[in-house]
């Protein structure tokens, strides 16, 4: 389910942005907030809806460890949810639409539009374009291995085989997670805009608040609980 909202978000960026810099003004008109927030939404129950079918379908086996069990199931993964849906369909959508606006980015001088925007534009282009980058890099491995793991299962009746089957998958699934962290460092390494804002936030913001809330701890007046013990002293002393 994580896997097919974070990359299909990645693709729904890719396609708003090749909307919001076409020339066309009817379709920079199309690609609104609120289309975008019905897209997310129904894709996020496809994908819980889809979730939750396809893991009724998974079994423990005994030598082969939680495998899927149901023929169609296996065929459905095989030749369609690991190559396709989460494969090479997000990686084809979100190229071929960050190229686009990356294409529509460099025409932008043509439109009058004022040096701030178009700055800004071009930004968050770039920002898309290495954020697709690198899903392709990192997403690329971990499919190819999982299609040819569906079709070749290794027993555990061979243990050097399995054991190597194994490592490949911990080697590219740590690969493939990188997807859901890398986005924040991404932004920060290739948008200055993004890492000023970063650092304001930081910096004006949170470093501020702790500093105040350290500042007014140290300096809370304390009862001074010794008082009673000196005045009655002093009373001694007078008697005396």
């Amino acid at each position: 389910m994580t896997a097919l909202i974070t990359f299909y978000m990645i693709c729904f960026s890719a396609v708003d942005q090749f909307f919001s810099t076409n020339h066309r003004f009817n379709l920079r008109q199309m690609c609104t907030l609120k289309l975008g927030r019905y897209f997310a939404f129904i894709f996020i129950c496809f994908a819980i809806i889809h979730s939750i079918v396809l893991g009724s379908s998974f079994d423990i086996h005994p030598t082969l460890g939680c495998v899927l069990s149901n023929y169609v199931a296996v065929q459905y993964s095989t030749y369609f949810f690991y190559p396709i849906l989460i494969g090479f369909l997000p990686i084809v959508i979100a190229s071929s639409f960050s190229i686009l606006a990356y294409h529509n980015v460099r025409h932008i001088v043509r439109r009058q539009l004022p040096i701030v925007r178009r700055k800004l534009d071009k930004q968050i282009t770039a920002m898309i374009l290495i954020r697709v980058i690198a899903f392709v890099c990192l997403s690329l491995p971990y499919n190819a291995y999982r299609i040819y793991a569906v079709n070749f299962p290794t027993p555990r009746g061979m243990p050097m085989a399995y054991a190597i089957s194994r490592l490949l998958q911990t080697i590219f699934l740590s690969i493939y997670i990188i997807n859901y962290m890398i986005s924040c460092y991404i932004f920060i390494i290739f948008s200055t805009r993004f890492r000023r804002q970063v650092k304001f936030v930081l910096v004006k913001k949170c470093w501020q608040r702790w500093k105040y809330w350290c500042c007014s701890v140290n300096n809370r007046i304390e009862p001074d609980n010794n008082m009673e013990t000196r005045n009655s002293q002093m009373e001694s002393e007078e008697n005396v």
